[in-house]
């Protein structure tokens, strides 16, 4: 079943968690944090933001995790990002919500496998998505003349191109099996080697 909800709204999470109370699996992955500085994203926009992928992901969590404790088994992942682990002053929301959402994945995690629950932080760096390509395609207008050449934006990342989305719902999907029953508690980083990459802001001779 299709339950359309704006899980910003604390009474419409309740309406979504009162029909799903019995799932065994809960992904919160919602959420549109613009990009800009502190003096850019006044508080409205930062509070907007963090309503739906921030608070949106903590009290949906928050109303399936207790009927997930009382069954004895469940997991829960949130899709959260790799500014979690990367300030980015010009990404300052962002940066700051995804934090947010790695500690409280990581604070949950560490206490629910006690009750047979699962909690874990999936860390997606670029994601070639509809609103990625549309992204990318912008920078290549500015940057090239050409929108065309989107790809080439993705020519200083270690891998030269963002993650598919398979790539990550595999992930996804392994974390949620059985094969994954020893996880909880912890962030999965999926980015191709970028945050870890010594090359950043080095020119290659």
């Amino acid at each position: 079943a299709i339950h359309p909800a704006d899980l910003s709204d604390g009474d419409e999470v309740k309406r979504v968690a009162a029909a799903c109370r019995d799932v065994d699996i809960l992904i919160n992955s919602a959420g549109a944090i613009p990009r800009g500085t502190v003096l850019e994203i006044d508080e409205a926009r930062w509070r907007k933001s963090w309503d739906l992928k921030v608070f949106g992901a903590i009290n949906l969590t928050r109303e399936i995790y207790g009927p997930m404790c009382q069954r004895g088994k469940g997991v829960i992942i949130n899709i959260v990002g790799l500014s979690a682990d990367r300030p980015d002053a010009y990404y300052i929301a962002g940066s700051c919500g995804n934090a947010a959402l790695v500690m409280f994945s990581r604070s949950l995690g560490g206490d629910s496998i006690r009750h047979g629950v699962r909690v874990i932080a999936v860390n997606p760096g670029p994601v070639e998505t509809e609103k990625h390509i549309a992204d990318t395609e912008r920078l290549a207008q500015e940057k090239f003349g050409d929108k065309s050449r989107w790809r080439d934006v993705m020519s200083g990342l270690p891998m030269r191109r963002a993650a598919t989305t398979d790539e990550v719902s595999g992930m996804v999907a392994f974390l949620c099996s059985d094969l994954a029953s020893y996880i909880s508690g912890s962030a999965i980083t999926i980015d191709g080697g970028l945050l870890s990459d010594s090359a950043i802001g080095v020119k290659r001779g």
